[in-house]
């Protein structure tokens, strides 16, 4: 069994080896370890065994995805799920599909991350105050999990928001991440508002004193392509999540 490699998983750049970065590991591992959902379990092994053709000559990673980044982030950034040839086949969020270049393609412009790219998980990429994970850890056949599935691996995002401790501003890319981490939220006693507030590009909710949801569209290839999302909207929201991290000090 793949577990994940010494990269940010583990280690901070400029902090060492720290107790957060400890139990983050031991996190992904346990992310990586996971078949608690059968059809799910099917479907990213047999991607991974029948591989796209352009990646014939790659071993997919064909496992749950642990999240990646900066243990000590103020920003979590929470998408989907991982893509069949993306993030199934690198074994890192938003790593090797177009939703991944636009994502880190801002996150760099915004200086959360030290390169623009995301190829694989031995490609130098560090990521700085920031943490990206996901609301279901396994791709899922068309990209739609099932209620089941989607709550099967809550748990996993819970402890990534308890060790993160730091956390000021959390990103949903997408209408699927922002209605469970309102789930989430909801049930951790948070006001948010009643009934439960709608998901747009740019909602922005007020949780406990210094901490903010923000809503962004998926930067799919559904989304990008169509100008649903452009590259003006979406800087616009890492330039309000520092906005906000300026605000909290």
């Amino acid at each position: 069994m793949d577990v994940p490699p010494r990269d940010q998983e583990i280690a901070t750049p400029g902090r060492g080896i720290t107790a957060s970065s400890r139990d983050m590991a031991a996190l992904a591992r346990e992310v990586t370890a996971c078949r608690r959902c059968p059809r799910l379990v099917s479907w990213r092994e047999e991607v991974a065994r029948h591989k796209r053709a352009a990646y014939a000559g790659e071993e997919y990673w064909g496992h749950p995805v642990p999240g990646f980044g900066d243990p000590e982030a103020r920003v979590l950034v929470v998408g989907l799920a991982p893509a069949a040839h993306g993030a199934n086949r690198t074994g890192r969020m938003f790593t090797g599909d177009r939703s991944g270049d636009w994502l880190y393609a801002a996150l760099h412009r915004a200086g959360f991350a030290n390169r623009p790219e995301s190829i694989s998980r031995a490609d130098g990429l560090a990521l700085t105050d920031c943490y990206v994970t996901a609301a279901v850890r396994c791709a899922p056949p068309a990209n739609k999990p099932t209620p089941t599935e989607r709550d099967a691996c809550r748990a996993f995002l819970e402890r990534e928001m308890d060790l993160l401790a730091r956390i000021r501003v959390i990103i949903s890319l997408g209408g699927f991440a922002f209605h469970q981490l309102c789930r989430i939220l909801n049930d951790r006693g948070e006001s948010l508002p009643s009934p439960r507030p709608p998901f747009f590009h740019g909602q922005e909710l007020s949780l406990h004193p210094g901490l903010t949801l923000l809503a962004s569209y998926h930067p799919s290839q559904q989304n990008t392509f169509t100008g649903t999302l452009t590259r003006d909207m979406f800087d616009a929201i890492w330039e309000r999540a520092r906005e906000l991290l300026e605000e909290c000090g």
